[in-house]
């Protein structure tokens, strides 16, 4: 566009600042002079483009179980582990949520593109450390300011990420094939910087309890970045696996043998008769009523029609035989 003072002397330029201020020029002549415009902000990357958030919900409800075995595995005890709702924030902003003393660890999830992150809180290291050697579970809430993880608390913490890397493989696994890396460790996050404070980073928070009212929260943090090369695949459908590998025939088997033993309530029905109520007040003791019997019986399975039978006797216990197996219901 040409320069209007290149255009117009300053006596015009005075005079058509001073016509717009008194009114005698009109103003908002031109064409679309009623169209807002939209503000865009090109620094602020748009994160509902490309992240299947569904995606890594399901990654992380696989890496829940993965990570609950393997932590009862190392820590003869039942840990309790949440999962909270991910959410896509600038890297600033999840920092700010944060006070040190922490126990974060810069990763490298290979092939992902850049560096990811593992959050531990001290009161879940420290039901961990008590839980290895035995205890129950206690510990502080938290790191007093200025003191250190200790070279056994450090052991600790190199445990779980153990576990947390095999967790993460496991539940990668469907949409990708990870190798997980320990890069370093800090107790400040604000050393930790994987992404600027403007990028965003995807947060997967998990809550986890290894004691006694003690709780505390684990948090994986990927840079948005490294999850967009990968967005179609995150938009893909997660497969739980083909039904070979060794966990999913386990898992069927343990739920197999814990659904024998359910208890069902089982009846057998002669006959239905309609009738009233007035007609059904009337009767007493020794009453006849009269229906038409149906050529089987019918076997009802928590109330649900699942065979036809024959009702007979066998020594002085009733007994119903199956003759057929019922369609199910639609």
């Amino acid at each position: 566009m040409a320069d209007i003072n290149n255009l117009l002397s300053p006596e015009e330029l005075d005079a058509l600042t001073a016509g717009l201020q008194d009114g005698s020029i009109e103003a908002d002549t031109g064409l679309n002079s009623e169209v807002k415009a939209m503000r865009h902000d090109l620094t602020n990357e748009d994160s509902s483009l490309g992240v299947n958030i569904g995606a890594v919900d399901m990654i992380n409800e696989r890496f829940i179980r993965q990570f609950r075995l393997g932590l009862l595995e190392v820590l003869r005890t039942t840990p309790k582990v949440g999962m909270g709702d991910v959410k896509i924030m600038k890297f600033g902003e999840y920092l700010r949520d944060l006070s040190a003393p922490l126990s974060v660890n810069t990763i490298r999830l290979n092939p992902l593109r850049g560096y990811s992150m593992a959050v531990i809180e001290p009161s879940i290291v420290f039901a961990a450390l008590d839980n290895f050697f035995g205890g129950f579970g206690r510990g502080f809430d938290k790191l007093p300011p200025g003191r250190l993880f200790t070279p056994t608390e450090t052991s600790i913490i190199k445990i779980m990420l153990d576990v947390l890397f095999g967790s993460l493989k496991e539940a990668w696994a469907p949409i990708l094939a990870i190798n997980c890396e320990h890069v370093n460790s800090e107790i400040n996050p604000q050393f930790a910087q994987i992404a600027d404070e403007n990028d965003l980073v995807v947060v997967s928070r998990f809550g986890a309890d290894l004691g006694r009212n003690i709780s505390g929260n684990i948090d994986l943090v990927y840079p948005y970045n490294s999850l967009k090369p990968i967005r179609d695949l995150l938009r893909s459908r997660v497969q739980t696996g083909d039904g070979d590998d060794v966990s999913d025939k386990e898992w069927s088997a343990e739920l197999q043998s814990a659904a024998v033993d359910a208890e069902l309530e089982v009846t057998v029905e002669l006959g239905e008769i309609e009738t009233t109520l007035s007609k059904f007040e009337a009767m007493s003791e020794g009453d006849i009523v009269y229906f038409s019997k149906s050529e089987h019986a019918r076997v009802y399975v928590n109330s649900v029609p699942v065979f036809d039978a024959d009702v007979g006797a066998n020594g002085s216990q009733m007994a119903a035989r199956i003759i057929k197996p019922l369609a199910p219901l639609k």
